[in-house]
């Protein structure tokens, strides 16, 4: 069984690229189930996946790595017995730290699984980003296996080229590759790189 974290700040296209995996998956004949976690009360993430005809989960109300780390925990245990999917891809919270998902997630399955972090970096709102929460952002990046730039469909000139640098840069051991979830564009280098 593979397990993907999705990790990145809000707004980074974190949901349209879980909706591309899991079709993608899907189109493979593997069994997918997702597991979305949202920040505020009502989500719209898990109503939107199960209405596409996802096996979803939906942790609303808090956040998977800090106060909702023991539903993490019985979600995944449910998912596994219940489901038994090949494949797992959940999205925390843009607020979360994914490498703090994941330890809760080898907790929870005791090791089972394989285990990646996609880091998720929106090109749009990059500058910005790394002016106000650089070392949150880096928290979140750190652990990843990839990045991906999101978003690239609608970049300015010499954005793409510049946010690649910084993360080359910045993380000279992972791989950087810019995308569109949105239109498409490079999904298929990134499913090359998925289990």
């Amino acid at each position: 069984m593979y397990v993907y974290i999705l990790g990145g700040f809000l707004g980074s296209g974190k949901t349209t690229l879980l909706m591309k995996f899991a079709s993608m998956y899907t189109k493979r004949g593997l069994k997918t189930a997702l597991l979305v976690n949202e920040s505020g009360e009502i989500g719209v993430d898990g109503a939107t996946l199960k209405a596409e005809g996802y096996d979803a989960v939906e942790l609303p109300n808090g956040c998977i790595c800090c106060s909702l780390s023991g539903t993490l925990q019985s979600a995944l245990r449910n998912i596994v017995n219940d489901i038994d999917p090949d494949i797992i891809i959940i999205e925390p919270t843009g607020l979360a730290l994914p490498h703090k998902v994941k330890d809760l997630v080898r907790i929870a399955m005791i090791g089972e699984e394989a285990t990646y972090i996609v880091g998720v970096a929106d090109v749009q709102r990059f500058e910005d980003l790394i002016k106000k929460k650089e070392q949150f952002f880096s928290m979140q990046m750190n652990s990843a296996d990839f990045i991906l730039i999101n978003k690239c469909d609608i970049a300015k000139i010499g954005q793409v080229e510049e946010v690649t640098a910084w993360l080359n840069a910045k993380y000279p051991d992972k791989p950087v590759v810019p995308i569109s979830a949105m239109t498409g564009k490079n999904m298929d280098k990134v499913y090359e790189m998925l289990k």
